[in-house]
């Protein structure tokens, strides 16, 4: 990582390493950056979780869980807004007629299944529910929880509607998983004009015979993001922008 103070107290955080491609950075003014983490859920970060099967050598390797967690114990302390934007489907989401391939995985081994939208019948400690570690953190008032996206993208929730609504430009992101819903949410946010940085080490990929899903990711973090950078990279800009 490389910072330097621009005017005022903003930190500019760029991408270490140098790939042969532009490292244009993130600038992180505390009146306009937050962090955004993308389905903090049993499914994928427990060892009793659906996917876990496919993505838990990718988190464990990437010490995921933690660095999901870091991220949220600084956006606590320092009072950075955080979002998170959940992964739910209901019971009328299982009548769908059109699924791409891992649509259709997900909706066969039942990942983030919930009752309902007006129920939390059987939701606590499911599949759905929220790490049990990061549960005091996304209790905390400097955190919004969106409505849910459907399939990977925040095109079908309302998470640039809330980050807009808060004079947002500058998003942190870390997530699950790293080719869908992670690099989903990084392309449309940038799409809709955000200047996005991602957290490399806070998400994770499936392995499976079809390829390294997080190093398929990595590889269009880098092509398209402002900055790939580490966890502790990212804890240490926010630091110092934030602090008091």
């Amino acid at each position: 990582m490389t910072t330097h103070e621009t005017p005022s107290t903003f930190v500019t955080l760029t991408t270490r390493e140098d790939l042969g491609l532009p490292r244009p950075g993130v600038t992180l003014d505390p009146a306009r950056t937050a962090i955004v983490i993308i389905d903090p859920q049993n499914d994928f970060l427990s060892p009793d979780g659906v996917a876990w099967g496919v993505v838990g050598a990718s988190v464990t390797e990437n010490r995921t869980v933690e660095n999901i967690e870091a991220l949220f114990e600084v956006g606590q302390r320092l009072q950075v807004p955080v979002f998170v934007s959940p992964h739910y489907y209901y019971a009328h989401d299982h009548q769908w007629l059109i699924e791409g391939a891992l649509e259709k995985l997900m909706h066969d081994i039942q990942m983030f299944d919930r009752k309902g939208a007006l129920s939390l019948e059987g939701f606590e400690g499911s599949g759905a529910d929220w790490l049990e570690r990061y549960e005091p953190f996304i209790a905390g008032d400097n955190v919004v929880v969106t409505t849910p996206h459907k399939v990977y993208g925040p095109e079908t929730n309302d998470l640039v509607l809330q980050l807009r609504k808060r004079g947002i430009t500058t998003v942190l992101l870390g997530g699950m998983s790293a080719n869908l819903c992670t690099e989903s949410h990084m392309r449309e946010l940038i799409e809709q004009g955000f200047e996005v940085g991602v957290v490399a080490d806070a998400t994770a990929g499936a392995r499976t015979p079809a390829g390294d899903a997080y190093a398929a990711a990595l590889t269009n973090f880098h092509y398209i993001a402002s900055a790939v950078v580490s966890t502790e990279e990212a804890v240490a800009g926010l630091e110092r922008a934030f602090a008091r």
